[in-house]
């Protein structure tokens, strides 16, 4: 399949073998939205089960901005490996600007997951600490979960943006991974 497939339209078992495939798209960073999507999805019945429509408001914005980035995310990384093979034959220095533009645009999907999972972690945390005690421990998985998102993205931000040495994007997205694994441990 085509990184233009609509991924949030495929069954569970038809996600898991598009995964599967021995293809370098969709990949973890696709996994990790939907992970992060799942996530809040958890969050939002947490909140609904402690009566809280405004963290469950917030669990589904979570979810609605996590979600598209499977799509779009995916969409960046195949963009970027596109260029850097139909660049083979230009000029170094041309090329290696065109790589790095590409790759600097597949790392923005990543980079807004991180800051997504970082807020499903703090909202897990603000659950797991004052909502309905029959789901604290939805929320602390929710959490964990959110955390491990923060922490892949991360990587692939990093990777992403390999030939530039201290970027900011990628501070960044390590700083949100801490804050969202300092969150859960706030509340375990």
């Amino acid at each position: 399949m085509a990184p233009s497939t609509r991924y949030l339209d495929l069954t569970l078992a038809e996600w898991l073998d598009e995964l599967a495939r021995a293809e370098l798209v969709p990949g973890g960073g696709s996994a990790l939205a939907v992970a992060a999507a799942m996530a809040a999805s958890v969050l939002a019945m947490a909140a609904r089960l402690s009566g809280d429509p405004a963290l469950a408001a917030q669990a589904d914005v979570l979810r609605g901005r996590t979600a598209p980035l499977a799509e779009s995310g995916a969409e960046a990384y195949a963009a970027a490996l596109g260029v850097r093979e139909q660049a083979a034959e230009l000029k170094p220095q041309r090329r290696d600007w065109q790589i790095g533009r590409a790759f600097a645009a597949a790392a923005a999907p990543p980079l807004e997951l991180a800051r997504a999972a970082a807020d499903i972690a703090e909202l897990a945390a603000e659950l797991a600490h004052a909502g309905d005690p029959r789901i604290r421990a939805d929320a602390l998985a929710a959490g964990s979960l959110g955390a491990a998102v923060a922490r892949g993205a991360a990587a692939l931000v990093a990777v992403n943006l390999t030939t530039t040495d201290g970027d900011p994007r990628v501070a960044e997205a390590r700083q949100l991974a801490d804050a969202a694994a300092g969150a859960v441990a706030r509340v375990h």
